[in-house]
Parts: structure tokens; C-alpha cells; sequence
């Protein structure tokens, strides 16, 4: 039997990723620390080991005890827009967790293949639509982590032979969706947000732009990359093409969940304004796995499990490093017994 790694494995798209690979036939070993995703998503069929790729002696026990053939490399803390100001976290848990998983897969001898998911973050600002052919130049701490793993899987490979399957996925939303995490996913903020009867935040004016991937777009490519070895050591972006307004989202967003549409317009962040990807090449390698779910189609499917699921509290980030130009929304943990 396959057996296989899926870091991040708690979260909704490891989860979904697991789900593909069990029916696969594979025997998954699941890996989360639990930071940001629920036990409760893990297929029972898979084996759960709870803890971080942060974890040397950890990562290296568990390649040494299942003698990985695939590695499923999801685990990222991937608030975008917080990198910024919790750079040490982000460099720590995003790239240095990863040298920890690609060390442990050349050193182990038994991979034959990593599939890494980074982001369309890579590509900065003003490259539309964003294209694999494109030079990346990441604008923040979150798109320069993901850039500095993909080199690293380049090296890895030219150097140790390390076969990589390097995926850029964007915006992606859909049940199990951790929908009371503040800082990332507009998505299950907003319906968060209506379950609260409180109004949707917009950070400017709304009209920038995404291309929203409902779960059923991405994860089954993920993972059946690995059947076609034409894809190995190759770069693909995976998502909707469709870009959409913040702001159109937000009346989506509302009609799905029967609420009335109220918005909270605060300053603008430093970010991308507009960002959406192009995806002629994965759907040329992976026909088959392409769905092309609307996105009021897949808003309305999240939307009846997150009624289901109820509101959740939202959560804050306790290791702010660096507290300058932080969004006043954000600024909302105390530190030294005051409110910032």
C-alpha cells in the first residue's frame, strides 16, 4: 500500500486532500499541530499524529517509522497580510518547517515525489493575469516564504533528485473552513460575520479583485498530481478564473446566508489590490479534475454548513512582533493590560 504524508492535515483543504488520497487506496499519515484546523476534518481512515513540522526530532521519527513515498506539504500559517508584522513565526513556520520535511524526504531516500502548495503571493503586484512563465517578486513575508521553498525544492531536486509537483493556489474557500480566524479567508469572515449579526469589514473601497477557488477546484488536483509523473518538477497555479469584487462578494456572501447586506468600510491595507491567475496549464495536464464551480454556486454550499456549524468567536494572534502601521481591526490584543 502508498503511504503517504499530508502536513497541515486538519485544515480544510489538507482535509479534503486526505479524503482524495484515502479513497486513493493510500495510508495517510495526517500531521497538524492544530494551530488553525479541527481533528474532527481528519478522515478516521487516516492515521493522526498531532504535532508541528517545527519539530525536527518529530518530522525525522516519522519519515524513519512510515518510509514515506509522497509527501503532501499544506501546513502554512497563511495569513497573507499579518506576515508583515510576525515575520520570525512566518519564516519560522513556513520556510524553516518546510527545509524541515524536504531534509527529511532526500535524507529517507523513499520519496518519490513532494507536492509543496505555495500561493499566487509569489507573483507581487501588477502581474495580471498571473501566469506560471511570470518572474515572481513577492511583496510581503508570507510570498517570500513560499518563493524561498519553491527554490529550495528546485535545489533539492537538481542536487539530491528530488522529484516536486509545486502548486499556486489562491483564495481558496468551502466547508470546514476555519471561519473565526480574523485575518485571512474573506469568505468565512463574512459569513462569520453575518452569523454574528454583525456587519461585513472591507478593508478600502471593495473594488479590489480575487479569483475565488471553491475547495472542489483545487484539492482533487493536489492530490492526483502524483499519477502523472509529466507534472513532476513542474509549477502550476490551481483556482477559479473568474475574478470578482471584494465587494460583489460581500452581496454574494449576504444573500447566501439570508442577511441583509451591511458593510463596515475601514482604511485600506498594504496589499495587492488586484490578484487572479491564469490556469490554461493545469487544466491541459489535468482535464479530467477540473470542476469550474461558480462562485455563488460554492458561496451557497458553504453557506448551508455554516449555518449548520454556527458563528465562532473571533480568534487573535497573541505573537505580534511588530506593532507599527498594524490595521486598527487588528490592533485588538492587549498588551501590557491595555487595549491596542
Amino acid at each position: 500500500m502508498t503511504v503517504s504524508l499530508v502536513t497541515g492535515a486538519a485544515g480544510f483543504i489538507g482535509s479534503y486532500v486526505v479524503d482524495e488520497l484515502v479513497m486513493a487506496g493510500h495510508s495517510v499519515i495526517a500531521l497538524d499541530d492544530l494551530s488553525g484546523g479541527y481533528e474532527k476534518n481528519i478522515n478516521k481512515q487516516a492515521i493522526f499524529v498531532r504535532g508541528s513540522i517545527d519539530d525536527v526530532s518529530l518530522v525525522n521519527a516519522l519519515f524513519d517509522k512510515y518510509r514515506f513515498e509522497y509527501v503532501f506539504h499544506l501546513a502554512a500559517y497563511a495569513a497573507e497580510g499579518l506576515s508583515h508584522f510576525i515575520k520570525r513565526f512566518n519564516y519560522t513556520n513556513n520556510l524553516l518547517g518546510s527545509i524541515n520535511l524536504i531534509n527529511a524526504s532526500v535524507n529517507t531516500g523513499s520519496v518519490k515525489c513532494f507536492v509543496f502548495t505555495s500561493s499566487i503571493a509569489v507573483y507581487g503586484a501588477n502581474q495580471l493575469p498571473m501566469h506560471e512563465d511570470m518572474i515572481p517578486r513577492p511583496e510581503d513575508s508570507y510570498g517570500i516564504a513560499k518563493y524561498a521553498v519553491e527554490q529550495e525544492l528546485i535545489a533539492s531536486h537538481r542536487i539530491f533528485g528530488l522529484p516536486y509537483i509545486i502548486f499556486r493556489p489562491h483564495n481558496v474557500y468551502g466547508e470546514r473552513q476555519n471561519i473565526g480566524d480574523r485575518y485571512r479567508n474573506v469568505i468565512g469572515i463574512f459569513m462569520n460575520q453575518a452569523l454574528r449579526g454583525e456587519p461585513f469589514t472591507i478593508f478600502g473601497d471593495g473594488q479590489q479583485q480575487r479569483a475565488f477557488s471553491y475547495i472542489s477546484d483545487v484539492a482533487p488536483v493536489i492530490a492526483h498530481s502524483i499519477e502523472l509523473e509529466e507534472a513532476y518538477c513542474d509549477v502550476f497555479n490551481v483556482g477559479g478564473d473568474t475574478p470578482s469584487t471584494v465587494k460583489y462578494l460581500a452581496e454574494v456572501v449576504a444573500s447566501a446566508m439570508n442577511t441583509p447586506l451591511q458593510v463596515n468600510y475601514l482604511p485600506a491595507r498594504n496589499e495587492v489590490i488586484d490578484a487572479f491567475a491564469t490556469h490554461e496549464k493545469v487544466a491541459r495536464f489535468f482535464p479530467i479534475l477540473q470542476k469550474n464551480v461558480s462562485l455563488e454556486q460554492g458561496v451557497s454550499r458553504m453557506a448551508h454548513w455554516a449555518r449548520q456549524h454556527g458563528s465562532q468567536e473571533p480568534s487573535t494572534f497573541d505573537g505580534i512582533e511588530i506593532w507599527k502601521n498594524m490595521p486598527p481591526s487588528w490592533r485588538t490584543i492587549t498588551r501590557g493590560g491595555d487595549v491596542l
